[in-house]
């Protein structure tokens, strides 16, 4: 008989606080060696690789303790991912838990309070490098596979984790899930909700956003600045080619109606971040100078189409530079005497798609249920920050969706965080997750969305052809007689038994 949903979550209980805080300990440990900042620091993730492992393998098919079938995958030397499967009883019946990597950002120690790579506990605080992003969620989700793995419970869902490599630096790529997906090792994780467990606060984040980094180099005419006449200040055109930038921005990608629904916080942004210019003395107008920034961009744009006009409306800003505002008299963009125009020259660094969970998928649903359960309320949420490599997954036809346990304050942060006890809630969310797979929610999922139910029925000896068609097939329910409403009943609970008991 299949586990049901209350048997699951008796059998998988709570986290084991000391075994996580243990295995936290020794990850927290390899985080100075598992710094992500190419070319300088290249992480080395098998460092943490090694303890999964060690906390795994005891429960696995390859020493032959127990069912977990594990893989540990490798493209470059000592950053290696590993993918757990948990099997269950029914072929392609399948939830994934991914996006736990294994990698981190870099911390200097003294800028911290504490050393950031040893752990140290602070009443419900557990504090280093790594505990909210994301080494918490790589101890969290190995705890997981791990109590699976001891007390085998019979589940119809295959649940996998995967642990991954190189996710908060994209200088070098064929590393970690993007190289995964390349080689189609995780395309059965299409057959179910993909859970990318790499955001904070507890609640499912159901957008984020793209990202365009920008380059805008100016360049005007050195002069001194008591002659200011005579110059092209690239300052000031910098300024002023910027403000109109801006203003076609906005203009041409204004807030989006679906921004309300998903609660996204912020519209799309387009904004300088950083200003360099090659030095000189205080009296000189310099000869160039770089503004740098960002475009965040909601889901509902395309990143391809803004790169597009924002490089339109510098073509467009250099034919008319005479044209554009300036700061006074002398502040002027051409000088016709020498022929000399200033002009801008635009490039962009890597761009990343942000990505619009599926609100109406089982993994969404399934997801909000087991926050609520555990947390007390549900309230998803959206940010113009973005998350690499989802919007590819969703992209190649996975259903994902994303939530956390750490904290957004202390992300990418110094002196960063988690909390024991929103850990604990994380397990029990994830419990609650699997348990849904485990007896109903699939199959009656089918039926709200749209699959009918086709089997047999045993009535005085005599096998009978049992149809039950999709809820969203027939009549809405406030439009039931009783007795519509107790034959769609009958018939749903003798399907189940027949089939999922």
């Amino acid at each position: 008989m299949a586990s049901s949903s209350a048997h699951v979550k008796e059998t998988l209980g709570e986290l084991n606080k000391e075994s996580f805080v243990s295995l936290l300990s020794k990850l927290i440990g390899e985080a100075k060696y598992v710094q992500n900042n190419p070319p300088d620091l290249i992480p080395e993730e098998d460092r943490v690789v090694k303890h999964v492992l060690d906390s795994l393998l005891p429960y696995s098919t390859t020493t032959g303790g127990g069912p977990l079938i594990i893989n540990h995958v490798t493209y470059y030397q000592g950053r290696g991912n590993i993918i757990v499967e948990y099997p269950g009883t029914l072929p392609g019946n399948v939830l994934s838990f991914v996006g736990c990597h294994m990698d981190v950002v870099t911390a200097n120690p003294n800028d911290w309070e504490f050393d950031p790579f040893s752990l140290s506990i602070d009443g419900d605080k557990l504090r280093g490098r790594g505990t909210t992003d994301c080494l918490g969620h790589v101890a969290l989700v190995t705890e997981l596979m791990k109590r699976l793995g001891e007390t085998k419970p019979k589940l119809k869902s295959t649940v996998v984790a995967v642990f991954i490599a190189n996710e908060e630096n994209s200088a070098i790529s064929g590393v970690g899930v993007d190289a995964l997906v390349k080689d189609g090792l995780l395309n059965k994780l299409k057959d179910g909700p993909l859970f990318w467990i790499d955001t904070a606060d507890k609640q499912p984040c159901v957008g984020t956003g793209g990202m365009i980094p920008w380059k805008l180099k100016v360049t005007g005419k050195l002069f001194h600045s008591g002659l200011a006449h005579k110059a092209i200040n690239p300052l000031e055109l910098a300024m002023d080619a910027l403000k109109e930038i801006q203003s076609r921005f906005y203009r041409d990608f204004p807030p989006h109606p679906k921004e309300k629904v998903y609660g996204f916080a912020t519209p799309s942004t387009m904004k300088p971040t950083q200003w360099s210019y090659p030095g000189g003395g205080i009296n000189q107008i310099p000869a160039e100078c770089t503004v740098s920034g960002d475009v965040r961009l909601t889901p509902f744009y395309n990143v391809k189409d803004v790169m597009s006009k924002l490089q339109e409306y510098v073509d467009d800003i250099n034919e008319n530079v005479d044209k554009l505002d300036s700061r006074g008299p002398v502040s002027k963009y051409v000088l016709p005497d020498e022929n000399l125009r200033g002009s801008l020259t635009l490039s962009f660094d890597e761009a990343m798609s942000g990505v619009a969970c599926d609100l109406n998928s089982r993994g969404f649903h399934v997801l909000c249920k087991a926050t609520e359960e555990v947390v007390g309320h549900v309230k998803p949420y959206s940010i113009t920050g973005s998350l690499p490599l989802i919007r590819e997954l969703q992209d190649e036809g996975f259903d994902v969706q994303t939530s956390g346990y750490g904290l957004m304050a202390t992300y990418h942060a110094k002196n960063e965080y988690c909390l024991l006890s929103d850990m604990c809630q994380g397990y029990q969310v994830f419990v609650s997750i699997i348990s849904q797979f485990a007896y109903t929610y699939s199959f009656m999922w089918d039926l709200v969305v749209g699959q009918s139910m086709d089997g047999e029925q045993e009535v005085n000896g005599d096998k009978k052809n049992l149809h039950i068609p999709p809820i969203s097939s027939v009549t809405p329910f406030f439009d039931w007689s009783l007795t519509e409403l107790a034959g769609y009943a009958y018939k749903t609970v003798c399907y189940i038994c027949n089939h999922h008991l």
